[in-house]
């Protein structure tokens, strides 16, 4: 009886003392975030989506300027490259703390990137951004020399990404593997929590006196901002107008052009530097193995009806292997308008044939099949419907595989069970081709192996960007992938951003995707 008779006493208790603590405060904005990635370590994970937040919770080393491009000091002071451009000196701020205390150093600068170059944390990104990084080595307290193998001009720009933000060394020690759900920095906004396909929560850092010399504070940023996912082009327009968010990216065109004619949203169109929404062709499977059949592929669809269709005027058909927005690269129109004429020649050149009774086209009998390893992102799963519809009208079988996530991406292209696969990534310096068309590069999912390519892709990304032979060099190297039509690229991306008209400052970095969080203001 004494027992039956304690407990429900001690659950009263408990809700009495819950009632009377302050219930956790509301989020001042809410952003929308359009991919749940598979992990949000920006120095593990890969994708643009983590960088959202991210860009908010991390400083890098130097920045870069939106405006114009220019490299500016970030938690380095200064820097120094040797006269062999093999070792980049760093003069660190001496007034920087981490979120939890940690002294900010040359110590903290080298754990960092130790963790990056390990092989055992398997890098998505970050590893290949670092390209020939042997070592580093604290000078001093506030001083780090980073070792090069050999001369990469890419190297500050990789420096300015979120994917090489500095953390904490302590919570990497406290977290390992479960870091990315504790994650530390020293940027305007603390790291709060993460519920994985639910929401991560920021908070401000009232500490931070250090932002870079473009960035304009706020004198009354949101102090707390949840992003939440909205993986559906469908729920992203219906979550506007509920009032659930206040700033949502890639919203589909339609609904772009409607809620920006109302009063009560502002409409952002965000050219994205990097590479364009495309496809590589596997040149070791049948048929994609023929350029011929590539460049009927290639050929054989309606690019500006498919861009026009699915993004309206916003995107502008792929032109180059980077997008036209990309100042560091010489871009030119190396893929031009397309026609099915020319794509059918080309298939009966290659041997395959129609067959009038069945609609297919034949080699020895054997049907033409294509399948697609597409990502869910970028409207892709849409582009490639479309795609399909028009090489079926070719006499072309087709077969979609949507991957919900990078991690099926990447089991599809090491399962080597596809023709085409769609993959890009997003940066302002070309050297990040290397890894994709490299013979041993990292993403090199084309699975070509050109001497010739390689040798550009290698002088190009020694080179310093000022330089005009760089430009040079990467031109050479693009006319090379066009040549062997290594990529069916789609079109530009374009990020709409629709945001609530109270609020005001809204700007992205130089990388197009990451808001300037503390830029912001909020009408009450």
């Amino acid at each position: 009886m004494y027992k039956r008779l304690i407990y429900p006493i001690f659950i009263i208790f408990l809700l009495v003392l819950s009632g009377c603590q302050k219930p956790s405060s509301e989020p001042d904005l809410v952003y929308g975030l359009t991919l749940s990635p598979t992990g949000i370590d920006p120095h593990l994970n890969a994708s643009s989506e983590l960088g959202i937040p991210l860009q908010s919770v991390y400083d890098t080393l130097i920045f870069r300027d939106p405006a114009n491009g220019n490299f500016v000091p970030g938690l380095a002071e200064s820097w120094l490259i040797s006269s062999d451009e093999l070792t980049y000196t760093f003069s660190l701020r001496t007034d920087v703390s981490f979120h939890d205390g940690t002294q900010f150093n040359a110590s903290a600068v080298r754990t960092n990137l130790d963790r990056i170059l390990n092989p055992d944390n398997h890098s998505q990104k970050a590893f290949s951004l670092l390209g020939p990084l042997e070592s580093a080595t604290v000078e001093d307290e506030y001083t780090i020399a980073l070792h090069l193998r050999t001369p990469y001009g890419a190297l500050l720009d990789a420096l300015s990404q979120v994917y090489l933000g500095m953390a904490s060394p302590s919570a990497l020690e406290e977290w390992g593997t479960e870091y990315q759900f504790h994650q530390v920095g020293t940027g305007p906004y603390r790291f709060v929590e993460y519920i994985p396909e639910n929401h991560i929560l920021l908070e401000r850092n009232e500490a931070y006196a250090w932002a870079p010399s473009f960035i304009n504070v706020s004198d009354h940023p949101p102090q707390r901002i949840e992003f939440r996912f909205y993986a559906d082009p469908a729920t992203r327009a219906l979550a506007l107008e509920s009032g659930e968010v206040d700033i949502m990216g890639e919203i589909p065109m339609h609904d772009a052009r409607r809620l920006s004619a109302t009063d009560s949203f502002d409409l952002l169109a965000v050219p994205i530097p990097g590479q364009p929404l495309q496809y590589f062709f596997n040149t070791t499977l049948s048929p994609t193995d023929d350029p011929l059949v590539r460049e009927a592929l290639f050929q054989g669809i309606d690019r500006a009806a498919i861009v026009e269709t699915i993004f309206g005027s916003s995107s502008p058909p792929a032109g180059d292997v980077v997008s036209a927005s990309m100042q560091t690269f010489p871009t030119a129109t190396r893929f031009g308008e397309t026609d099915s004429g020319i794509a059918q020649e080309l298939l009966d050149q290659a041997g395959w044939l129609l067959d009038e009774e069945s609609g297919v086209r034949k080699k020895d009998g054997v049907p033409i099949f294509i399948r697609i390893a597409a990502p869910t992102w970028g409207m892709n799963p849409e582009v490639c419907q479309l795609m399909r519809a028009d090489w079926e009208r070719l006499g072309i079988q087709v077969e979609i595989h949507v991957m919900p996530g990078f991690g099926q991406l990447k089991e599809a292209h090491d399962a080597h069970e596809y023709q085409l696969i769609g993959i890009n990534f997003f940066g302002t310096d070309p050297a990040f081709l290397s890894s994709f068309y490299s013979s041993d590069g990292l993403y090199n999912w084309s699975n070509v192996k050109n001497p010739e390519l390689d040798s550009w892709l290698q002088t190009a990304a020694s080179l310093q960007p000022e330089l005009p032979e760089r430009a040079e060099i990467y031109s050479a190297a693009a006319n090379s992938i066009r040549d062997q039509v290594l990529i069916l690229p789609v079109r530009d991306y374009v990020n709409l951003v629709l945001k609530r008209q109270s609020v005001h400052g809204l700007r992205y970095s130089a990388e197009g995707w990451f808001p300037l969080l503390i830029e912001l203001s909020i009408e009450s």
